[in-house]
């Protein structure tokens, strides 16, 4: 009887990780797509730790970098169409400033990402738990 019980429970376990995968590939918003390419890269992570500090020209924020300015603004162009910063030119200076709430799409993924696990854990702990008690029964 428990050899068929704890068949049943991993069959029962392999069908619940079925239906999680399938209600976890759920269609996100393309620009949450965009967003995480936007992030893939050091140089924009770079380019955004620089402007959490506040507003700069595009010359500032490139003189770290050793790349041609094509090549950088390339880099602010990805990140402008994340939607993680804005970029106003006055005469012939291009100002680029961090968006607020930009990264809110990323956070909210992230934290959907976290529940699942925690029920997914959860489910195992209690499982393991139940198990567990089985053997020290039987």
């Amino acid at each position: 009887m428990l050899k068929l019980l704890r068949q049943w429970t991993k069959f029962y376990l392999a069908i619940l990780a079925q239906i999680d995968l399938l209600r976890c590939m759920t269609y996100h918003p393309k620009d949450l797509d965009i967003l995480f390419q936007s992030l893939a890269d050091p140089t924009r992570r770079a380019i955004l730790s620089r402007l959490a500090n506040g507003p700069a020209t595009v010359t500032d924020l490139a003189e770290p970098f050793a790349m041609a300015l094509p090549s950088f603004m390339a880099h602010l162009h990805k990140l402008q169409d994340g939607g993680l910063i804005d970029t106003a030119k006055t005469g012939r200076v291009r100002t680029c400033t961090l968006r607020t709430g930009a990264l809110a799409p990323v956070r909210n993924w992230i934290e959907e990402q976290r529940l699942l696990w925690d029920a997914r854990h959860d489910r195992l702990e209690t499982y393991l738990v139940t198990l567990t008690k089985g053997q020290n029964d039987g």
